[in-house]
């Protein structure tokens, strides 16, 4: 039997008003960061959640909701009639160090020894995921990439151009926002407004890593939404996440670095580490996400992983708690990068968003990639990248020898829009939305298309993956979907090693719901013994 810790009087777990973070969100803060330091040992048991409320005189609901979400993340072990118990294993707590960042709170930073303590200090403070194809045009004109003169890196680019955005709202295109429940007056006061305020201020030359108010909006963003812990100046505001992904090969990796990618995984992230000529090496992905211990066997010694492990692109599966510590300590050992994509990780439907592997890394070796393109609108070409403290400079420099700046007055409006409460409103909103698009889609392909198409996992993001049966290639069904204007995309093409699975990688938030069940209905015409090839 697990040792009981009910007994044990928890004072520095009492929440405070007015601090900046809700009750429930600085209870599960607080248990998490003594579960990692090793302060609540392993097995222990905790308070039932009615004995720890009335200990801390909040709600039973606010307690039921932090232990929720560390039992969502695998911190804790649930069990009824045993009660909560620390689930994380000995060897897995991560030490306590004097250079460990601060956790984020709304504007201000809390330091964890004076929270422990109950107080507190204040401080001022055209690629996307889908199928791949060459350039059509190149093509046309006979003309193959190692004949046009390019460069080696040109040639690796030339022959990852995948398909463009399209241009019209097609109902199963991955990860396209919902443009018809956009708050489109909004957006539009929040850019008059700023046009007014900023003036002549608009036309000079911004700042390289971004204006600073958006800066600051988005690190108490990130800090309390996603656990990120951040400073402002660690904060570069890009105009995509493949704009990221770039900056981080041409400063991270040297010609014939070895990088873990997942398989199946992005495109976009294949071209950018092999146009800077690294060996990319394919990591499978399982029910728990990368398999660290597979990545540690081929490539031990490489310079980077890239992660999308909040939603892995495209199986839809959330990276273990165990397998999260085991990349970082990877990290440490090897000196290794991790870039973390958290593309659409604000959108969770069973539990609250989980936070981020960046908040769990106290050597510094987590590189924090986010848009805002698809929670807001593709054009807005807004994105961020969130770099450790050494490296801030040199990332700033290269923002500014490649692209300069992202424009002002998109940076204003945004930093207005966030300040307003708009953004965080929307999120809300669309959660809502896309919890009711995607029960639409998931039922329409169970009644639908039995036997054809299986769906995988679907807790979270914008899209679901449904796997194809009966020896149907997805080449061939992608083929006729686009004729019918029905945006789906291929999985095998995101694989690097020649055991691909066949599927569809089918999204579900830029459709109504009955938008989708049409195309669900036209999707399975197309599957049909004796459809047309």
């Amino acid at each position: 039997m697990p040792k009981r810790a009910a007994g044990v009087s928890l004072p520095f777990l009492q929440p405070e008003t007015g601090a900046g973070a809700s009750l429930h969100r600085q209870l599960y803060e607080r248990l998490r960061e003594s579960i990692l330091s090793g302060a609540l040992a392993p097995r222990s048991r905790l308070p039932s959640t009615r004995t720890l409320s009335r200990e801390l005189g909040v709600s039973r609901g606010t307690v039921e909701s932090a232990f929720a979400q560390l039992d969502a993340e695998g911190f804790l072990e649930r069990r009824v009639g045993s009660g909560s118990i620390v689930a994380l294993p000995e060897h897995a707590r991560l030490p306590r160090t004097a250079s460990m960042a601060p956790v984020r709170r709304g504007g201000s930073v809390a330091r964890p020894d004076l929270l422990r303590r109950g107080g507190s200090e204040a401080r001022p403070g055209p690629l996307h995921r889908g199928g791949s194809e060459t350039n059509p045009d190149l093509l046309r004109r006979g003309s193959s990439p190692a004949r046009l003169g390019l460069s080696r890196r040109g040639r690796v680019l030339a022959r990852e151009v995948l398909p463009p955005e399209p241009r019209d709202v097609q109902p199963f295109t991955p990860c396209l926002p919902a443009l018809d429940l956009f708050p489109t007056r909004l957006w539009a006061r929040a850019v008059a407004k700023q046009t007014r305020l900023l003036g002549p201020g608009l036309m000079t030359a911004g700042e390289p890593a971004g204006f600073r108010p958006l800066r600051e909006a988005l690190a108490a963003h990130l800090g309390t939404s996603r656990g990120v812990r951040c400073e402002w100046r660690q904060v570069l505001v890009l105009s995509s996440t493949q704009q990221a992904l770039d900056l981080v090969a041409r400063l991270l990796l040297d010609e014939g670095d070895a990088v873990w990618l997942e398989e199946p995984g992005y495109l976009g992230a294949r071209a950018a580490f092999e146009s800077a000529g690294a060996r990319v090496h394919a990591v499978p992905v399982d029910a728990e996400g990368l398999r660290v211990d597979v990545g540690t066997r081929r490539a031990p010694r490489a310079r980077l992983a890239y992660v999308t492990p909040s939603h892995q692109y495209p199986l839809g599966v959330t990276l273990s708690l165990s397998r999260r510590l085991a990349l970082l300590e990877w990290a440490r050992a090897a000196s290794a990068w991790v870039l973390e994509d958290d593309y659409d990780s604000e959108f969770r439907y069973a539990t609250r968003p989980l936070a981020a592997i960046q908040g769990l890394d106290v050597a510094g070796r987590v590189l924090y990639a986010g848009t805002f393109n698809k929670v807001m609108f593709p054009s807005l070409r807004l994105a961020f990248l969130v770099v450790p403290e050494r490296l801030v400079d040199a990332f700033t420099a290269a923002r500014a020898a490649t692209d300069g700046h992202a424009p002002v007055l998109s940076q204003a409006a945004m930093a207005h829009f966030m300040e307003a409460g708009h953004y965080a409103a929307h999120l809300r909103q669309m959660r809502l939305a896309y919890a009711e698009r995607r029960d639409a889609l998931l039922d329409a392909l169970r009644r639908e298309t039995e036997g054809w198409l299986r769906p995988g996992a679907a807790d979270a993001g914008m899209h679901v993956t449904a796997f194809l049966g009966r020896g149907a290639r997805d080449a061939d069904v992608v083929r006729r979907a686009d004729a019918k204007g029905l945006g789906a995309r291929g999985l095998s093409p995101l694989y690097l090693g020649r055991n691909a699975e066949q599927g569809l990688v089918l999204g579900f938030s830029g459709a109504s719901p009955a938008g989708l069940r049409a195309a669900v209905r036209a999707l399975t015409r197309l599957l049909a013994p004796g459809a047309p090839a």
